[in-house]
């Protein structure tokens, strides 16, 4: 077994079984850092502009993380793999996409399904619609492929993806809702609006409203105007009859995801953290950053930071990675919310709203 294969077993079982006495997230993190250093060229480069010495990373906030415009212009890759996939960012602007070369396809498939069920339950337990048109468009989309990969592993006969034949869509719904199943309609901010502004399709929502998830995947994708998510999220739980959307945190750079159940609060899966680094300041972080130390000094709790994200699934990639988000830690610092986005920063990716 090599030792890229040892980290993915170990990522497994820190992931069913997080209080695991052989790996803390810590010492999977540093491990993973290592790993990534020495097989990785792109982020080897860059660690080394930063630190003389990378013996002196021996924690977790220590660990160098890479700016997410690398992934526009570098191929970040760990080691001599082979990709099988090459997932690419919608964009909105001219500029160049960022692209993410996947090596090991059932991984992250495992991974994704394992997250998705932590927080749901099983996939058979649900009918899986998916209302994603500006990603289909694509054939290199990453949430289209995570979607699938749910659809098919839900074995229903109703779901799938749908893109003008919305009328089709509500009514395989109306029927799939006739058994025990939830039905989980994942859908593009600006598609649900559509959906939401159809008082037709909505009274049919309605209607089976205390049997849907409706999850969205944030971005207008230059469709309409950016709009608050608790803007968003009010005239969707009006037209749709639900007491609250689902959402969904994930980017083409990130092979984890986030999931929201309300109110934009998010919680990640075991294998990932997120830490805040100061807004002018890429390399110091907010007190209590992740590990949820108790605040020496309350006046911090709540600031907002920069978003850095350690995605331990992305360990043929980089598992480091300093996103354009803003956001802040919920006061137990067990969740997060997104506030928005640095200025002059792409406006793209999943679930990234601006406030």
């Amino acid at each position: 077994m090599t030792i890229r294969d040892e980290l993915k077993a170990a990522l497994v079982q820190l992931d069913q079984n997080p209080y695991s006495l052989e790996y803390s997230f810590e010492k999977l993190a540093l491990e993973v850092f290592r790993f990534q250093f020495a097989q990785n060229p792109v982020y080897n480069t860059y660690v080394k502009f930063l630190y003389k010495d990378i013996k002196k990373i021996d924690r977790l906030e220590k660990i160098p993380f890479l700016p997410i415009e690398f992934f526009k212009n570098h191929q970040v890759i760990s080691g001599e793999v082979e990709p099988q996939i090459v997932f690419e960012s919608s964009g909105t602007t001219s500029a160049n996409t960022s692209r993410h070369f996947v090596s090991d396809l059932p991984f992250y498939e495992l991974m994704s399904r394992n997250t998705f069920e932590n927080f749901y339950g099983p996939l058979t337990d649900y009918h899986v619609f998916a209302l994603l048109p500006s990603y289909l468009e694509r054939n290199n989309s990453s949430l289209v492929y995570m979607v699938q990969n749910f659809i098919f592993h839900s074995f229903s006969q109703f779901g799938g993806f749908y893109l003008d034949n919305l009328d089709e869509m509500i009514q395989n719904m109306t029927e799939a809702a006739k058994d025990g199943r939830k039905i989980l309609l994942v859908g593009v901010t600006f598609g649900l609006l559509d959906l939401a502004e159809n008082e037709v399709f909505a009274e049919k929502i309605r209607a089976i409203s205390d049997k849907i998830i409706i999850m969205e995947t944030g971005g207008m994708k230059g469709r309409r105007k950016e709009m608050v998510r608790e803007e968003l999220h009010a005239v969707l739980t009006t037209a749709f009859g639900v007491k609250n959307i689902h959402s969904e945190y994930g980017m083409t750079e990130l092979l984890s995801q986030g999931y929201s159940k309300g109110e934009g609060i998010f919680y990640l899966p075991k294998t990932m953290k997120i830490l805040l680094r100061e807004i002018n300041d890429p390399f110091t972080y907010l007190p209590s950053f992740a590990l949820g130390e108790p605040d020496q000094d309350v006046k911090y709790r709540g600031r907002t930071g920069g978003i850095n994200v350690v995605d331990l699934v992305n360990i043929d990639s980089c598992s480091f990675i300093e996103t354009k988000d803003l956001g802040s830690f919920t006061p137990d610092y067990e969740g997060f919310k997104v506030m928005g986005r640095f200025d002059n920063s792409d406006i793209r990716g999943c679930n990234l709203m601006l406030n």
